[in-house]
């Protein structure tokens, strides 16, 4: 049963942001009152928890979450936002947490957005993100987003694996974006219980970066896409998420493709909610961390197994 703070927040939601997705003049406004307002820094108290450096691709900047000592593995977050946002308060409170909890480094684009740019501006800037990554470490690259973010997850590994670079071992996708064709009808129906986004504002966003995709390319919705390249997946989905029927689609098309997906499937949940503060919010991060540090966990065991072997073999 979905909490009392969870429909405390669905109602606040429905009554604010959901008008900015209930038509194209009406994101237009408030991606111009945004732009009066955003900042893109990492708030002053997370710079006291952890060791933040920031630096510049593409002109545009970069921040690295240090990790724990003796930790090689790497995170690339991609924000949420409908392309359109800038990174919040809640982007970095969640990337703060599971710095501290898993210790793994994380790299945090803060990408060229629309509609001041478009789709070729933006992954010009993430690909060449994930090129230093790779140039930088041997160790395997976790790609986590939500929303926008977990679109641009997908998409930039079916580029990677287009041009032959070395793929993320692991995907966390949160309410990601995955088929803009507006193809599934059961889309409509959820945007009724769907307390932030709208479709008419959200087909707008695409429209403001997809630079000419037509919507079901795989560029832009990549559920049409090579699911096969795609790592082991672990995606968060709420019921009350227009994204949601889609969410479940993919996974159904990716397992069949030969793609390992655990879903977290919350009934009551709105967009993103692992973002907010809720005590279902602590049950989806918990989901990750485990998720995650399974995976380290593995490759630990595996290698002092291969040690012990090597130490018999002599």
């Amino acid at each position: 049963m979905p909490s009392f703070k969870s429909h405390v927040v669905s109602f606040v939601l429905r009554h604010s942001r959901k008008k900015a997705f209930s038509s194209p003049e009406n994101l237009q406004r408030w991606i111009a009152y945004a732009r009066k307002t955003e900042d893109h820094h990492p708030p002053a108290s997370m710079r006291y928890r952890l060791e933040i450096a920031e630096r510049s691709v593409n002109g545009f900047p970069v921040y690295d979450i240090a990790p724990k000592a003796g930790e090689h593995k790497r995170i690339l977050y991609l924000h949420g936002g409908a392309y359109v946002f800038q990174i919040t308060s809640y982007h970095w409170g969640l990337i703060a947490e599971m710095a501290e909890r898993l210790g793994y480094g994380i790299t945090v684009p803060i990408y060229p957005i629309a509609p001041e740019h478009d789709f070729h501006a933006m992954f010009g800037m993430v690909s060449e993100v994930y090129r230093q990554m790779l140039d930088e470490t041997e160790e395997d690259i976790v790609f986590m987003g939500d929303s926008a973010g977990g679109n641009m997850a997908v998409v930039l590994t079916m580029m990677a694996a287009e041009n032959g670079l070395a793929l993320p071992s692991r995907h966390v996708l949160i309410s990601p974006g995955l088929d803009m064709s507006l193809s599934n009808p059961e889309v409509f129906e959820a945007e009724r219980n769907d307390p932030w986004l709208g479709i008419s504002g959200g087909m707008e966003a695409v429209r403001l970066y997809s630079a000419g995709f037509d919507r079901s390319d795989w560029h832009i919705s990549p559920l049409y896409g090579d699911l096969s390249v795609l790592p082991k997946t672990l995606l968060l989905t709420g019921s009350h998420d227009l994204l949601s029927p889609d969410n479940l689609i993919f996974a159904e098309k990716a397992r069949a493709a030969g793609v390992e997906v655990e879903v977290v499937y919350e009934e009551g949940m709105f967009h993103v909610w692992p973002l907010i503060e809720m005590p279902e919010t602590r049950r989806a991060r918990d989901s990750i961390v485990t998720f995650l540090a399974g995976e380290a966990r593995t490759r630990r065991a595996k290698a002092g197994q291969w040690s012990l072997q090597g130490q018999a073999a002599t």
